[in-house]
């Protein structure tokens, strides 16, 4: 149990046998009446985002998750495998749950994956990922200070829109939350 004087980001309660995990909330004292917390909640499993008001210190039930380092394999044409770094345990995830973040999944590439009671809630891939590109056209000579960009496909298969300078084989950093380029990487 958990009162709204915890809440946090990320947080995950259980409301009617249900799982929501607050994207966000805000204490509310208004110059009249009692204070109140407002929030913005997901249900983990369906996606479906709701706002929601509680009492200032109500008590809610938290669910316990737990989160683990785990790397992904591959996708077995359905289902994407992960494996558990600590115990070697492999677990067969849905689309649905590995949600748009299945646009940035490389082999290898470690995430964090949110169990409830063994089951897997959802990922959450690093904030930034480098990725090579594969194909995008080529940008027009002098055509630099209008800060145009192009599509460009990366190597997961995902299309981002990049600055018309990129070219096939340069490898780039990306956001793997909105899929915007952030910048080229060094080799």
């Amino acid at each position: 149990m958990a009162t709204t004087a915890d809440f946090k980001n990320g947080l995950v309660l259980k409301i009617d046998n249900q799982l929501w995990q607050i994207l966000e909330f805000q204490h509310v004292k208004p110059g009249k009446g009692p204070a109140f917390v407002r929030t913005k909640i997901k249900n983990v499993l369906s996606g479906k985002i709701v706002d929601k008001t509680f009492n200032a210190g109500v008590k809610v039930e938290t669910a316990t998750v737990d989160r683990r380092d785990m790397t992904y394999l591959y996708n077995d044409g359905t289902d994407y495998v992960f494996m558990d770094t600590t115990d070697y345990e492999q677990f067969s995830i849905p689309p649905a749950t590995v949600g748009d973040g299945a646009r940035f999944l490389l082999e290898n590439m470690t995430v964090q994956v949110s169990l409830n009671e063994g089951v897997p809630l959802f990922i959450e891939l690093p904030v930034t990922v480098e990725m090579v590109v594969t194909h995008t056209d080529p940008g027009l000579q002098g055509d630099r200070s209008t800060g145009g960009t192009k599509p460009a496909t990366m190597e997961s298969g995902a299309e981002i829109n990049v600055p018309l300078f990129i070219n096939t084989g340069d490898k780039l950093k990306v956001d793997s939350r909105d899929g915007s380029y952030l910048g080229r990487v060094n080799s």
